[in-house]
């Protein structure tokens, strides 16, 4: 995925979860939105380098849109936005062979209790649902989700073993948009219900897949499969 023209700045901080301080090369500072509800562990400290984008919606109350962080020395990709497009761009350019053979995706299927699937896969095989989450939070390598404690991750889980359950195919897809990160866990110590539901969710036939991108300030793209190890 091409990104658009993208403008450096620095970290002020980050607050009231969806806002950020943003300090341009001009010396000024901005509010800027910030597209991710976790925590963004590892992610927020002041003084990083960051990248936002323009928006050309004029009605938009804060036109910036803060997308990367240099955590650790590698850019991450913090918009909660993008991972779906990125997986699908990957199903379609053959990136990601354990999805391929569907003859359509569908992007934000209701289904489940008031839910809706990130991507729904369909063909001759039956039907596959995606769930799609956003990996930033690495520790020696180890990349971690969630930052913080997730109840509608967990509901996600249980609506994954449910789909399996009624014959379905339920897959759980982390991407890990930062360089550094090489194999996938649930971050107990975070939220063990999450990681409990987790490994239940594997036990019961919903499979877990992770993929690492590359990112840049021009482009983010899937590029590898790294394990998840539960």
């Amino acid at each position: 995925m091409r990104l658009p023209p993208l403008i450096p700045g620095t970290l002020v901080k980050r607050y009231k979860r969806f806002l950020a301080d943003i300090t341009l090369a001009d010396g000024s500072t901005i509010t800027v939105h910030c597209p991710n509800s976790g925590s963004m562990k590892g992610c927020a400290t002041p003084d990083s380098r960051v990248f936002i984008s323009r928006s050309s919606n004029p009605g938009r109350k804060y036109p910036f849109t803060w997308e990367l962080v240099e955590a650790d020395g590698y850019w991450a990709g913090i918009n909660t936005g993008l991972p779906n497009y990125l997986v699908r761009e990957a199903i379609e350019n053959g990136t990601v062979p354990e999805l391929q053979g569907y003859e359509t995706i569908r992007p934000e299927v209701a289904y489940g209790e008031h839910s809706r699937i990130d991507l729904l896969l369909q063909g001759p095989q039956g039907r596959c649902f995606v769930e799609v989450k956003n990996v930033t939070l690495v520790e020696n390598g180890l990349a971690l989700f969630p930052d913080a404690v997730t109840t509608r991750g967990q509901k996600h889980l249980n609506e994954l073993m449910r789909v399996v359950r009624e014959g379905d195919r339920g897959v759980i897809l982390f991407t890990v948009q930062r360089g550094d990160g090489n194999s996938v866990s649930p971050a107990d110590s975070i939220d063990p219900e999450y990681g409990r539901l987790l490994r239940m969710a594997i036990q019961n036939g919903v499979e877990a897949l992770a993929y690492r991108a590359t990112v840049t300030p021009e482009e983010i793209r899937l590029t590898e499969r790294l394990p998840v190890i539960v």
